[in-house]
């Protein structure tokens, strides 16, 4: 039995209300169980100066946790003066997970810049913060679209991250602290919306794992990543419709 009570390959509850910042070009909070994230996309007339005179764009992301968004407070890394290896490793992981769906011909030379900030945490924020950076995303293209900056969409589809793992000598999607400070293997999967991957980080806390463990983890990932997938377009949904 898992400590919150959910079945093994049931998501936590998922919630996502877009367009919530009134001057970000894109913005959504989402919800998972007690996790929560707020993501916002910003539009930059600049590139990076690799992407100088290419056309092509560029997509970067910044992550952070509040200080009280843990059971004790976390000191704030401007103040310390730097970033933790943690926090580096995060957004890299967001920024190369929202740049497999973008085709930067089509975005044009200028930059979406993704924040990420955690309001609470409770496991999965690094997921949350790439399934909630999509559809701020996608929020931030549709107005390129809506103005005509660009002639045509750069998004390829959608991009859903989804922890898993071996909790109990189960697998088990979607975990939570609880779950994740005491699961033996724990795996995050990024999932294209067609179903392929994009990045898999999967690690043995306590011994090893077997390829059938492996698929297993993926086969309930891809059942997290379809739902999350639904509830991003019902966001849009609404948001178009306001």
């Amino acid at each position: 039995m898992r400590p919150s009570g959910r079945r093994n390959d049931e998501l936590r509850p998922i919630s996502i209300d877009a367009n919530l910042s009134v001057y970000a070009e894109g913005s959504c909070r989402i919800t998972c169980g007690k996790t929560e994230v707020h993501c916002s996309a910003s539009i930059e007339k600049r590139v990076p100066f690799f992407r100088r005179h290419t056309g092509l764009g560029w997509l970067t992301a910044e992550y952070g946790m509040l200080p009280r968004s843990t059971s004790t407070r976390n000191k704030r890394e401007a103040k310390a003066g730097n970033q933790t290896g943690r926090t580096q490793e995060i957004q890299r992981l967001i920024g190369r997970s929202l740049r497999a769906c973008l085709d930067m011909a089509a975005l044009g030379e200028r930059q979406i810049i993704i924040d990420c900030d955690v309001i609470q945490a409770d496991g999965g924020t690094r997921c949350a913060s790439i399934s909630g950076g999509w559809v701020a995303l996608r929020q931030a293209v549709d107005k390129l679209l809506k103005a005509g900056d660009v002639s045509m969409d750069p998004i390829l589809g959608n991009i859903a991250a989804v922890s898993c793992g071996l909790f109990a000598g189960q697998p088990i999607l979607d975990l939570d602290f609880a779950e994740d400070s005491e699961a033996a293997v724990d795996a995050n999967f990024v999932v294209a919306g067609d179903g392929r991957l994009v990045e898999v980080q999967c690690t043995a806390e306590d011994g090893t794992f077997s390829k059938e463990q492996l698929d297993r983890l993926f086969s309930l990932a891809e059942i997290g990543a379809s739902e999350i997938v639904t509830a991003q377009n019902f966001a849009l949904e609404q948001w178009r419709e306001s």
